[in-house]
């Protein structure tokens, strides 16, 4: 977790309740609704379910990344979703202890290279980078009205992007992806092409391809690399990617056809999807 700072979700608590507003606004779902979808959960089970679910979010203290007001931020989105929800007094291995205490049947916890909620009683993993993903391809999805068929933009292909790319085949869309790494995006779009039988374009000139497509996915974590030439009243852009890849300039022109988050959208697909097991497993 080492791109986002402390400002980057210092206003999230207090800015929950306009962001689910803007969401519904913007795509027609609220956050419950999105991660509901991109974790493919009917969201009536998982709003009567939530409340009974006991999570408990775990500082960690090491490593390069330490994010202040972390574990506070992430709470809120649980509490927010419905969730109960705590943070654990101590950190690391305690903590983990801590929530086993505490009965805790979801813990998250995150660091240098991993954020994931743990499911304890199935063994289920639901990983931040995936979850991120397929919440940012769903909300693309709702904005626009449907990508199926329709050419769509990834930028950025490390886990979340590639993700995304993932999700969006299985929408129908022809999907183009960008990276600055382009042997191993090579070999994963081969490997992803003979596993789905989709043919994925390779971008290699980012200009001309952010001229040519009206839905775009910035996973990238690249500022400033899309700007008011690129956006057309037609472009939708749906950015996990941070700091954000808009310019202000290109922010501005986008207005209410832009969706991005530092944690929201990620954190309560990893609550539905941890969420989610629980069910499979009562079942």
């Amino acid at each position: 977790m080492t791109r986002l700072i402390t400002k980057d979700i210092s206003n999230i608590a207090a800015n929950l309740k306009n962001y689910d507003s803007e969401l519904v606004a913007r795509t027609g779902c609220s956050l419950s609704g999105i991660a509901c979808r991109a974790a493919e959960i009917d969201e009536a089970q998982i709003k009567n379910l939530l409340p009974e679910i006991r999570g408990g979010v775990i500082p960690i203290s090491s490593g390069e990344g330490v994010i202040g007001g972390f574990a506070e931020a992430v709470l809120n989105i649980l509490l927010h979703m419905g969730a109960k929800a705590f943070v654990t007094r101590t950190t690391d291995v305690a903590g983990i202890a801590e929530s086993f205490e505490k009965k805790a049947d979801i813990v998250m916890l995150a660091d240098d290279e991993r954020f994931v909620a743990l499911h304890i009683r199935s063994r289920s993993i639901a990983d931040n980078a995936v979850c991120t993903g397929k919440a940012f391809a769903t909300g693309l999805s709702l904005m626009a009205g449907g990508l199926k068929g329709r050419e769509v933009l990834v930028i950025g292909c490390g886990p979340v992007g590639r993700s995304a790319a993932k999700t969006l085949i299985r929408m129908g869309s022809r999907v183009s992806v960008s990276d600055i790494h382009i042997e191993p995006l090579m070999e994963w779009v081969e490997t992803l092409g003979q596993a789905t039988d989709q043919k994925i374009q390779i971008v290699k000139a980012l200009d001309p391809a952010l001229q040519q497509h009206q839905f775009i996915i910035d996973a990238s974590p690249a500022r400033d690399i899309i700007h008011a030439q690129h956006i057309t009243p037609q472009t939708y852009v749906s950015a996990p990617g941070f700091p954000c890849g808009l310019d202000a300039e290109a922010q501005a022109k986008l207005s209410n056809r832009l969706l991005q988050d530092p944690l929201e959208l990620g954190v309560a697909t990893m609550l539905v999807s941890a969420a989610k097991y629980h069910i499979e497993r009562q079942e």
